[in-house]
């Protein structure tokens, strides 16, 4: 059991520079050894608005942003308004005291007013810098880490800078040391440090661990993160880096670079997916591999493009017109991420299809700590069937259908598992056509003059038959918990790590038992092995971030199973905890079997 798990709040406007004490309590959390989940709810302006920070700590594991708050800093009155009422006892409010004014309060929570202008000096932009360093001194942590992270974090603008703001924060910790209440658990110091990164950063790196060598993007929030850290490590990794005009370009520059044997990615939000579907059906029509991430936000068209849902799995699910192979994942956390992207990359390199990640703004900009050791950059990389110019590759080029010339190249041969030799452009002797039109086993265009019924059937059957075997090389989702639970909580993508928290409080709490099957591959579906554990569950109940209950729905068509209840969430913020707590009880009570929560703090 955890000794100390506690969440910190920092709320105000757009331009209050809510990012940096966020980015230094993370830091210092995370070379202490512990687990964090950070959380930034902000709106799409530049200045005014209200954004809250969520830093979720704890020596155990963190698998969400909580339910609570143990410490809140407003920088502005609208947060304090929006936010002091839900504190409970023991918990604090650190606030400018010199211009904001605590309203109603539960008892026991402990007001600590910041004299800023005492403290801050001339420096009026130092406030949040004074807050942090009373926040870690409540919180029982030493002022030497504090002061290694502001000399790291301000080192770029100069000497005077750095002292200043050490000077600043050595007048909070001090303060808070004389005039506030320590919080009665030291946070701990664990022995091993963790590394902190987000999930455009997770699905970045796994990019470059997997051989990623051209990268292009049209900035859409929230997947620019991506293309940011990309362009900053472009020359050092050997990355062609390309922003292009529109999503029609990137993911065509993608497919052209990837039909050189090139390892190519893109990553997009919803309405910039929504632009690349009919060239992905052009991957899957010349069987080159490709990946590409959607970064879901809340829809539809421009939507909400600063809040997260989980609204676009039919839209990723119906990607291009007609039938052809694709594989469809939704990793469920940063570490899964960076870790599935190179899997992936195998994958489609040997299938030869494309591969797309459903990943959303919860987990993409969201922050986790992640143990050093599992960011593994030396993955084994499998190209399949491909031929390269020097020689190199496992391609066949040998062929045995009837009609041609048995010395020709047939780049889509008609084998028994439906996946044909791959020559890369250059391959002396391995010419052929790769259009979008539907072809003969050679490259020869069956589509319009030479249409042939038979020919047709057999190309598409070829490609389909690449599916047949896919499964064997993909886990299957396993149940957590007891098989004989009367309750399955169902879950797809970003929702694990609530829902098994979620899990723990309805056991622990309530006295309630439940088990949980989390889905990670949607394309291929494990059909027998989802019908097997589901039909041993006395009530299912499926939780999805959006209002439509699109997994319930494809759920039901793959394996006729029908939910017994859903808990659906569509406000744009992500579940917590005790939303999917108070729904498994209400409709066990038989009050409903569709429950929609919404977010408290912004009611």
């Amino acid at each position: 059991m955890p000794t100390v798990d506690f969440g910190i709040g920092i709320g105000g406007e757009a331009g209050q520079g809510i990012a940096t004490p966020g980015d230094i309590l993370a830091r210092i959390f995370a070379r202490r050894g512990l687990s964090l989940n950070a959380y930034n709810a902000y709106q799409s302006i530049i200045r005014g608005g209200h954004t809250f920070l969520t830093i979720r700590a704890s020596d155990g594991p963190v698998r969400s942003m909580g339910d609570k708050l143990d410490v809140l800093i407003p920088l502005n009155q609208d947060t304090m308004d929006r936010h002091l009422k839900l504190l409970k006892a023991g918990a604090c409010v650190l606030f400018d005291g010199d211009r904001l004014k605590p309203g109603t309060h539960a008892d026991g929570v402990q007001l600590c007013p910041l004299p800023m202008k005492q403290l801050c000096g001339a420096n009026k932009l130092a406030g949040n810098t004074v807050a942090v360093a009373a926040t870690l001194q409540m919180l029982g942590i030493e002022f030497q880490p504090l002061e290694e992270v502001i000399t790291r974090q301000f080192k770029k603008k100069g000497d005077a800078v750095v002292a200043e703001n050490v000077k600043v924060a050595r007048a909070g910790y001090d303060y808070a040391s004389n005039h506030f209440k320590a919080f009665p658990v030291k946070t701990p110091k664990l022995a091993k440090g963790q590394a902190v990164l987000t999930g455009n950063q997770a699905i970045a790196l796994g990019g470059a661990a997997a051989g990623v060598k051209f990268y292009a993007a049209y900035p859409m929030s929230p997947a620019t993160g991506v293309l940011m850290w990309m362009a900053s490590h472009a020359r050092q990794l050997g990355i062609m880096v390309r922003q292009v005009e529109d999503e029609i370009g990137v993911i065509n520059m993608v497919i052209g670079a990837a039909h050189t044997g090139c390892r190519a990615m893109c990553a997009t939000s919803g309405g910039g997916f929504a632009l690349m579907t009919e060239a992905i059906g052009m991957s899957g029509m010349i069987e080159t591999p490709v990946v590409c991430v959607d970064v879901q936000r809340a829809g539809p068209a421009t939507g909400v493009p600063t809040k997260t849902e989980q609204g676009d799995l039919w839209q990723v699910l119906g990607a291009g017109q007609g039938d052809y192979p694709r594989l469809i994942v939704a990793p469920s956390t940063q570490l899964d991420l960076f870790q599935t992207i190179p899997e992936l990359f195998n994958l489609v390199d040997k299938y030869q299809c494309p591969g797309l990640v459903l990943s959303d703004l919860l987990m993409s900009e969201g922050t986790a700590s992640v143990d050093p050791d599992e960011l593994n950059f030396n993955v084994k990389i499998e190209r399949g069937e491909i031929i390269f110019p020097n020689g190199g590759g496992n391609g066949d080029a040998a062929n045995s259908s009837s009609g041609y010339n048995d010395n020709a190249y047939w780049r889509y041969k008609n084998t028994s598992s439906g996946i044909s030799p791959r020559a890369v452009p250059g391959v002396p002797g391995h010419i052929y056509v790769a259009a979008t039109d539907e072809h003969d086993e050679d490259g020869t265009l069956i589509s319009d003059e030479f249409t042939n019924p038979a020919k047709r059937q057999m190309m598409v059957e070829k490609r389909a038959r690449k599916m047949e075997t896919i499964l064997s090389h993909i886990g299957p989702p396993k149940l957590v918990g007891s098989e004989t639970a009367p309750v399955t909580l169902v879950g797809w993508g970003s929702t694990e790590g609530v829902i098994r928290e979620a899990l723990e409080m309805l056991a622990g709490e309530e006295g309630i038992v439940a088990n949980q099957l989390h889905i990670k591959w949607i394309v291929p579906f494990h059909v027998d092995e989802v019908s097997r554990i589901l039909s041993k569950s006395k009530r299912v109940i499926i939780v999805e971030n959006n209002y439509s209950g699109q997994f319930a729905r494809y759920l039901r068509s793959e394996t006729g199973i029908k939910a017994h209840g859903h808990i659906r969430k569509y406000d744009g913020e992500p579940f917590m905890p005790h939303h999917i707590v108070n729904a498994v009880k209400e409709q066990l009570a038989g009050q409903k079997n569709l429950s929609v929560p919404v977010h408290e703090i912004y009611v």
